[in-house]
């Protein structure tokens, strides 16, 4: 164990050390972060557009620091992770999650090895350190969908309108990136920075449709790809998918409300455990700490835990239907 806590240790000390030499270089250039900032309505974490001659060439930064950067490159997981990036809205590169992965369970490890010593609790606690980050990303992403999932039909009521006084299908876009917040107006404002760069209209939704995980939007997408192709109203289209979406969100709170139930009884199941545990800490301490003393009662509990876990991710399955 001794062993394991130097290793521990001079990992943490090397991580915090990389992770303070990128705060300071992103400090120590005021400047530099305020392009990047104005860039990022063109990529996000960092990239920015360099001009080639006629092309334009889109680079990613993928950490501040330029060894981890080259590391990331060669992994076949970094695009997944960099749409996840994208689609949560972060402002934060992935090496600084990547890094946020490792000092985690190093800061843990050290912590947790003086007061827990069985490798079967303190294994899964390092786990779910290491996944924190991640965790965290794939919340701020199912957020922001829905938010951009509710503001989609105001969206295409009010470019709806747009078309009918008038205004070019760009000109639409631009009303919406005007009028409506984040997630949906930063999103748009991509779009429409793309087409005025020179993407094409179909590809530049296409694109939109990729950084976007909404079913809603990909309607949106194909409606407007085939009016161009074929023609059309499309103000009259863009109505009738807006009312449609609102219809789907009444059955969605219905189902919600009839749910209500099974979801009631998941925090039950998982609160009386705790809620125990903790009463028999107070009344009877010398009884529950048998559990974290005993070789034995580490094991259980982690086999409690590891079926808790197992027992909610049933029961969300099993009420949550898809509409």
């Amino acid at each position: 164990m001794n062993l394991l806590t130097g290793i521990g240790i001079f990992l943490t000390v090397l991580l915090l050390i990389e992770g303070g030499y990128a705060v300071f270089r992103i400090l120590s250039n005021p400047e530099k972060r305020r392009v990047k900032r104005r860039l990022q309505s063109l990529s996000f974490d960092g990239s920015a557009y360099e001009s080639e001659g006629p092309a334009l060439e889109r680079k990613t930064l993928l950490s501040q620091v330029p060894w981890l950067h080259r590391w990331l490159l060669r992994f076949r997981w970094t695009p997944r992770m960099r749409t996840l990036l994208e689609q949560s809205g972060a402002r934060r590169p992935l090496g600084f999650f990547v890094l946020l992965s490792l000092v985690l369970p190093a800061v843990g490890f050290l912590v947790g090895s003086r007061f827990i010593s069985h490798v079967l609790i303190l294994f899964p606690i390092l786990a779910l350190l290491a996944t924190l980050p991640y965790f965290y990303l794939c919340t701020k992403k199912k957020q922001r969908m829905q938010k951009f999932e509710a503001q989609l039909p105001e969206a295409m009521e009010l470019m709806a309108r747009a078309l009918k006084a008038g205004h070019a299908f760009s000109g639409a876009l631009k009303m919406v990136v005007e009028e409506m917040d984040d997630p949906i107006g930063e999103e748009f404002n991509k779009t429409l920075g793309e087409i005025n760069f020179g993407v094409s209209v179909p590809e530049a939704l296409k694109n939109l449709s990729q950084r976007v995980d909404c079913t809603d939007l990909r309607f949106f997408v194909i409606s407007v790809i085939i009016q161009r192709e074929t023609g059309g109203n499309l103000a009259e289209i863009l109505e009738n998918i807006a009312r449609l979406i609102r219809e789907r969100f009444k059955l969605h709170g219905r189902i919600r409300v009839l749910s209500a139930e099974g979801r009631f009884s998941a925090a039950v199941l998982v609160g009386i455990p705790i809620l125990v545990a903790f009463i028999l800490s107070i009344v009877n301490p010398n009884y529950i700490r048998t559990l974290i003393t005993d070789p034995m009662g580490n094991v259980l509990v982690g086999v409690a835990i590891v079926l808790m876990i197992l027992g909610v991710a049933v029961m969300k399955r099993m009420i949550e239907i898809k509409v």
